[in-house]
């Protein structure tokens, strides 16, 4: 069950960041996503929560850069993972596409998000490691009072219930 919150609060960090949430996962320009600077503001209102719970600026700072990593990781990620989704459509479209050539794209891919995965659960315990427990727990509620700005549909009403991401 940690394992599962850990994974749910990197995953609302990649969100409230903006990193992992944009355009092309909600098809291109038919809405949904992100338009023009909210992955900056997603990304500034991370730091902001950072501010906010840890008093120590040199603390704050060394927090801050871990989670630019974070953002970097999961910038570069999204664009490869775009680059493996081309070459799926690609196969598809290809009539003489073997079966080990879609199994050899969708390795690359998974392999390519469990990489990403780890750096980003790696640099979330150093993140932990820097923090005390009442700041982890300042930071993570700011963390979630930002993110409920960004649901969308039965996740919004499920926050509003007080349920955390289901669990």
């Amino acid at each position: 069950m940690n394992v599962l919150k850990s994974f749910s609060l990197v995953a609302g960090l990649l969100l409230v960041a903006g990193c992992g949430h944009g355009t092309y996962h909600h098809g291109g320009s038919q809405g949904g996503g992100m338009g023009p600077g909210q992955g900056a503001d997603r990304g500034a209102e991370v730091m902001a929560a950072v501010t906010k719970a840890v008093p120590d600026p040199d603390k704050a700072k060394r927090v801050q850069d871990a989670l630019k990593e974070i953002m970097e990781e999961a910038t570069q990620s999204f664009k490869q993972n775009r680059e493996f989704h081309r070459k799926l459509y690609e196969l598809n479209a290809d009539y003489n596409a073997t079966p080990e050539q879609f199994t050899k794209v969708l390795d690359d891919l998974n392999n390519n998000r469990m990489r990403t995965g780890a750096k980003i659960l790696s640099t979330r315990f150093k993140i932990k490691e820097i923090l005390s427990a009442e700041e982890w727990k300042a930071f993570t509620d700011n963390l979630n009072a930002s993110r409920a700005r960004y649901m969308h549909g039965h996740e919004a009403a499920e926050g509003k219930d007080g349920k955390k991401d289901g669990y």
